[in-house]
């Protein structure tokens, strides 16, 4: 993100003495109507980050631009959107890097090809799939509201993810956010380079157990699964204490290398 004062079309994070977040796109001339009274969008463009802003009644807002994970839990979604604690296990445990060839199914709203985009940067790739049109054309636009634009190394596709394997394209990095991901190894072992990794997001202990049953069948190594459980704690002078509630099971990540190509590679006699 840059530095610069804010500029028309970019968006900012209003932070409110008790801070709660608003997300707002900022246009010339526009207002932005809230329950501690109306701020001018001019009052925000051409203004520095940090700046603090006063609503018409005197209602002070600090101005910065969004975290992803901010932009993730506000953008307007239409599938469930794979939350800030799960991307970062994802981004960490798939090893993204910059640089990485990605292939993604499905994009849902865009929230992980937003966190994939970023970590395979302008000298990789991300190619994503979906089925849905509507989804795929709200994806669309989240990644273009994040971004400015779709960047030039992300390929949003509507369609099965069967359709990669006739284009030629290899990759470094699968990331399968889909029911039954088990169903589509063909089109994975056709594509994922020996070595590459794979990595599936899953609810349900069933939909896991299926995964990786499927994956150990096809000879991938490593493979494990895991979920990400976040507990925020309150802090002042007088205690330290957790919070009464916390981000608890939104998903497994169940995350395996592919082998040599041998399918018995690593059993036992």
């Amino acid at each position: 993100m840059s530095a610069a004062p804010f500029e028309p079309g970019e968006r900012v994070l209003l932070l409110d003495q008790r801070g709660r977040r608003y997300l707002v796109r900022l246009e010339p001339g526009q207002v932005w109507h809230f329950h501690g009274g109306v701020v001018p969008h001019d009052l925000i463009l051409g203004a520095e980050e940090g700046t603090v802003v006063h609503s018409a009644t005197g209602a002070a807002l600090v101005c910065v631009r969004p975290r992803l994970a901010d932009f993730v839990l506000k953008m307007p979604r239409g599938a469930q959107v794979v939350y800030p604690k799960d991307l970062a296990a994802i981004l960490m445990y798939a090893d993204v890097h910059p640089g990485a060839r990605v292939l993604e199914a499905g994009t849902g709203s865009g929230a992980l090809t937003l966190a994939l985009a970023r970590a395979a940067g302008p000298e990789g790739a991300v190619v994503s799939y979906e089925m849905r049109e509507e989804f795929a054309e709200k994806a669309a636009r989240n990644v273009e509201a994040f971004f400015g634009k779709v960047p030039d190394w992300v390929s949003l596709r509507q369609g099965e993810l069967s359709e990669v394997a006739a284009t030629g394209e290899r990759f470094d990095r699968v990331i399968l956010d889909m029911p039954e991901p088990q169903g589509v190894l063909d089109t994975v072992q056709a594509v994922l380079r020996t070595g590459g990794l794979l990595c599936g997001f899953l609810p349900t202990t069933g939909q896991v157990q299926a995964l990786v049953l499927a994956l150990q069948r096809r000879g991938f190594q490593q493979v494990e699964t895991f979920e990400v459980l976040v507990r925020s704690w309150h802090v002042t002078e007088r205690s330290v204490r957790p919070d009464h509630r916390m981000v608890g099971h939104t998903g497994f990540l169940t995350v395996g290398r592919a082998g040599p190509g041998d399918r018995n590679f690593g059993r036992s006699a």
